[in-house]
């Protein structure tokens, strides 16, 4: 009987564990199918549930021309997923009483522009300052600039509307709340971001960007230009510590930040709360936008996200908070719309999720 009853649980274990096998087939075949669509040389990924990562891989090459696979330790550019990481910053010194959301910013700039009266740190964090967005096509991307090189040339370009009234993304919006950490604290923001969120959590290579650094298994970026493969254009080292996005990460280190949003590791629940509203303008309808995050739901499911598009690499967090699951893409590949990539994979493993009729706003 005991013998029957060992063979019983192994058939039954056995049994149990098919689905998670044949789940992670189906998005690996997914996953390498997009790519070949895409063009896409390298990307990462990892699935997280409960805090807990139940998958995580490389597909394809990291470097091309090292022909050096992508694995879940490579390192991508974050692009605008850095921006989450700036936005909890400032809400850890709001916090801590050193800025007020509803503060306006030029008590910290004293030469800021009249216009900017109406701007506070608030609208920076959801892109209703008005500030332009202009700022990286009228600057030369190979010149080194100081941050207060940048901030006077965003100040000399007039708002695109008056603070509150509109919602339009702004890379300069995050990149004053860069210099606005350091005018606080006396800190550079990347050293803060280290010292307060990355050690604190074990993301233990994610960092600020440094082509000068030996950075082990750093991805190379890429586009494509008509059809053919190139490699990422060089832009100027100051250009890459902004805080608008300017970070290397890998799926593990996001799917660690994953985790500690479920907790109060970093700071209160209220505050995640605060970052995850929907920011209202001035005539009272809202945007899908909070801190440094979309926000959305696609049949009933809510979902927190971000991506993030810079040098040669496009990154995608979607976090399905009721659902408990976080799909991470990193690519290296302009162009790769890994967000749609986490879409496809999410359905897999969740079918109400799975792309349809109803989608998600871009």
């Amino acid at each position: 009987m005991k013998r029957k009853a060992a063979i019983v649980a192994v058939v039954l274990l056995s049994l149990c564990s098919v689905p998670v096998f044949a789940q992670d087939d189906k998005v690996d075949e997914y996953v390498r199918s997009e790519m070949a669509k895409r063009k896409i040389p390298g990307l990462s990924l990892a699935v997280v549930r409960n805090g807990e990562v139940i998958k995580a891989g490389g597909y394809g090459l990291a470097n091309v021309e090292l022909n050096c696979p992508a694995t879940a330790e490579t390192i991508y550019q974050s692009g605008s997923v850095g921006k989450q990481f700036a936005a909890t910053l400032v809400m850890m010194l709001v916090e801590e009483g050193k800025i007020g959301l509803d503060d306006p910013i030029s008590g910290f700039f004293q030469d800021a522009p009249a216009t900017w009266k109406g701007i506070t740190v608030r609208r920076l964090l959801t892109h209703t300052s008005g500030i332009s967005d202009k700022l990286y096509d009228q600057i030369d991307l190979r010149q080194d600039y100081t941050e207060d090189e940048l901030y006077h040339k965003i100040a000399s370009f007039p708002l695109d509307f008056a603070p509150g009234e509109k919602w339009n993304y702004s890379n300069p919006g995050y990149l004053m709340l860069g210099i606005l950490i350091r005018k606080v604290t006396g800190e550079f923001y990347g050293d803060l971001l280290e010292k307060r969120i990355f050690n604190p959590l074990g993301m233990a290579t994610a960092r600020i960007i440094s082509e000068a650094d030996i950075v082990m298994n750093r991805a190379a970026g890429y586009r494509l230009v008509k059809g053919e493969l190139k490699n990422q254009e060089w832009v100027a080292p100051m250009i890459n510590t902004t805080a608008d996005g300017s970070l290397y990460l890998t799926v593990l280190d996001m799917a660690k930040w994953d985790a500690a949003l479920y907790t109060e590791k970093l700071f209160k629940k209220a505050s995640l709360d605060e970052m995850w509203t929907p920011v209202k303008l001035n005539d009272g309808k809202t945007e899908k936008y909070g801190f440094g995050w979309r926000l959305d739901e696609i049949r009933g499911h809510r979902i927190i996200e971000h991506g993030g598009s810079w040098q040669g690499f496009n990154t995608h967090i979607s976090r399905y908070v009721g659902d408990r699951l976080t799909v991470i893409v990193l690519a290296n590949l302009d162009g790769a719309r890994p967000e749609d990539i986490v879409k496809g994979v999410a359905g897999l493993y969740i079918p109400d999720l799975a792309p349809g009729n109803a989608e998600v706003s871009d």
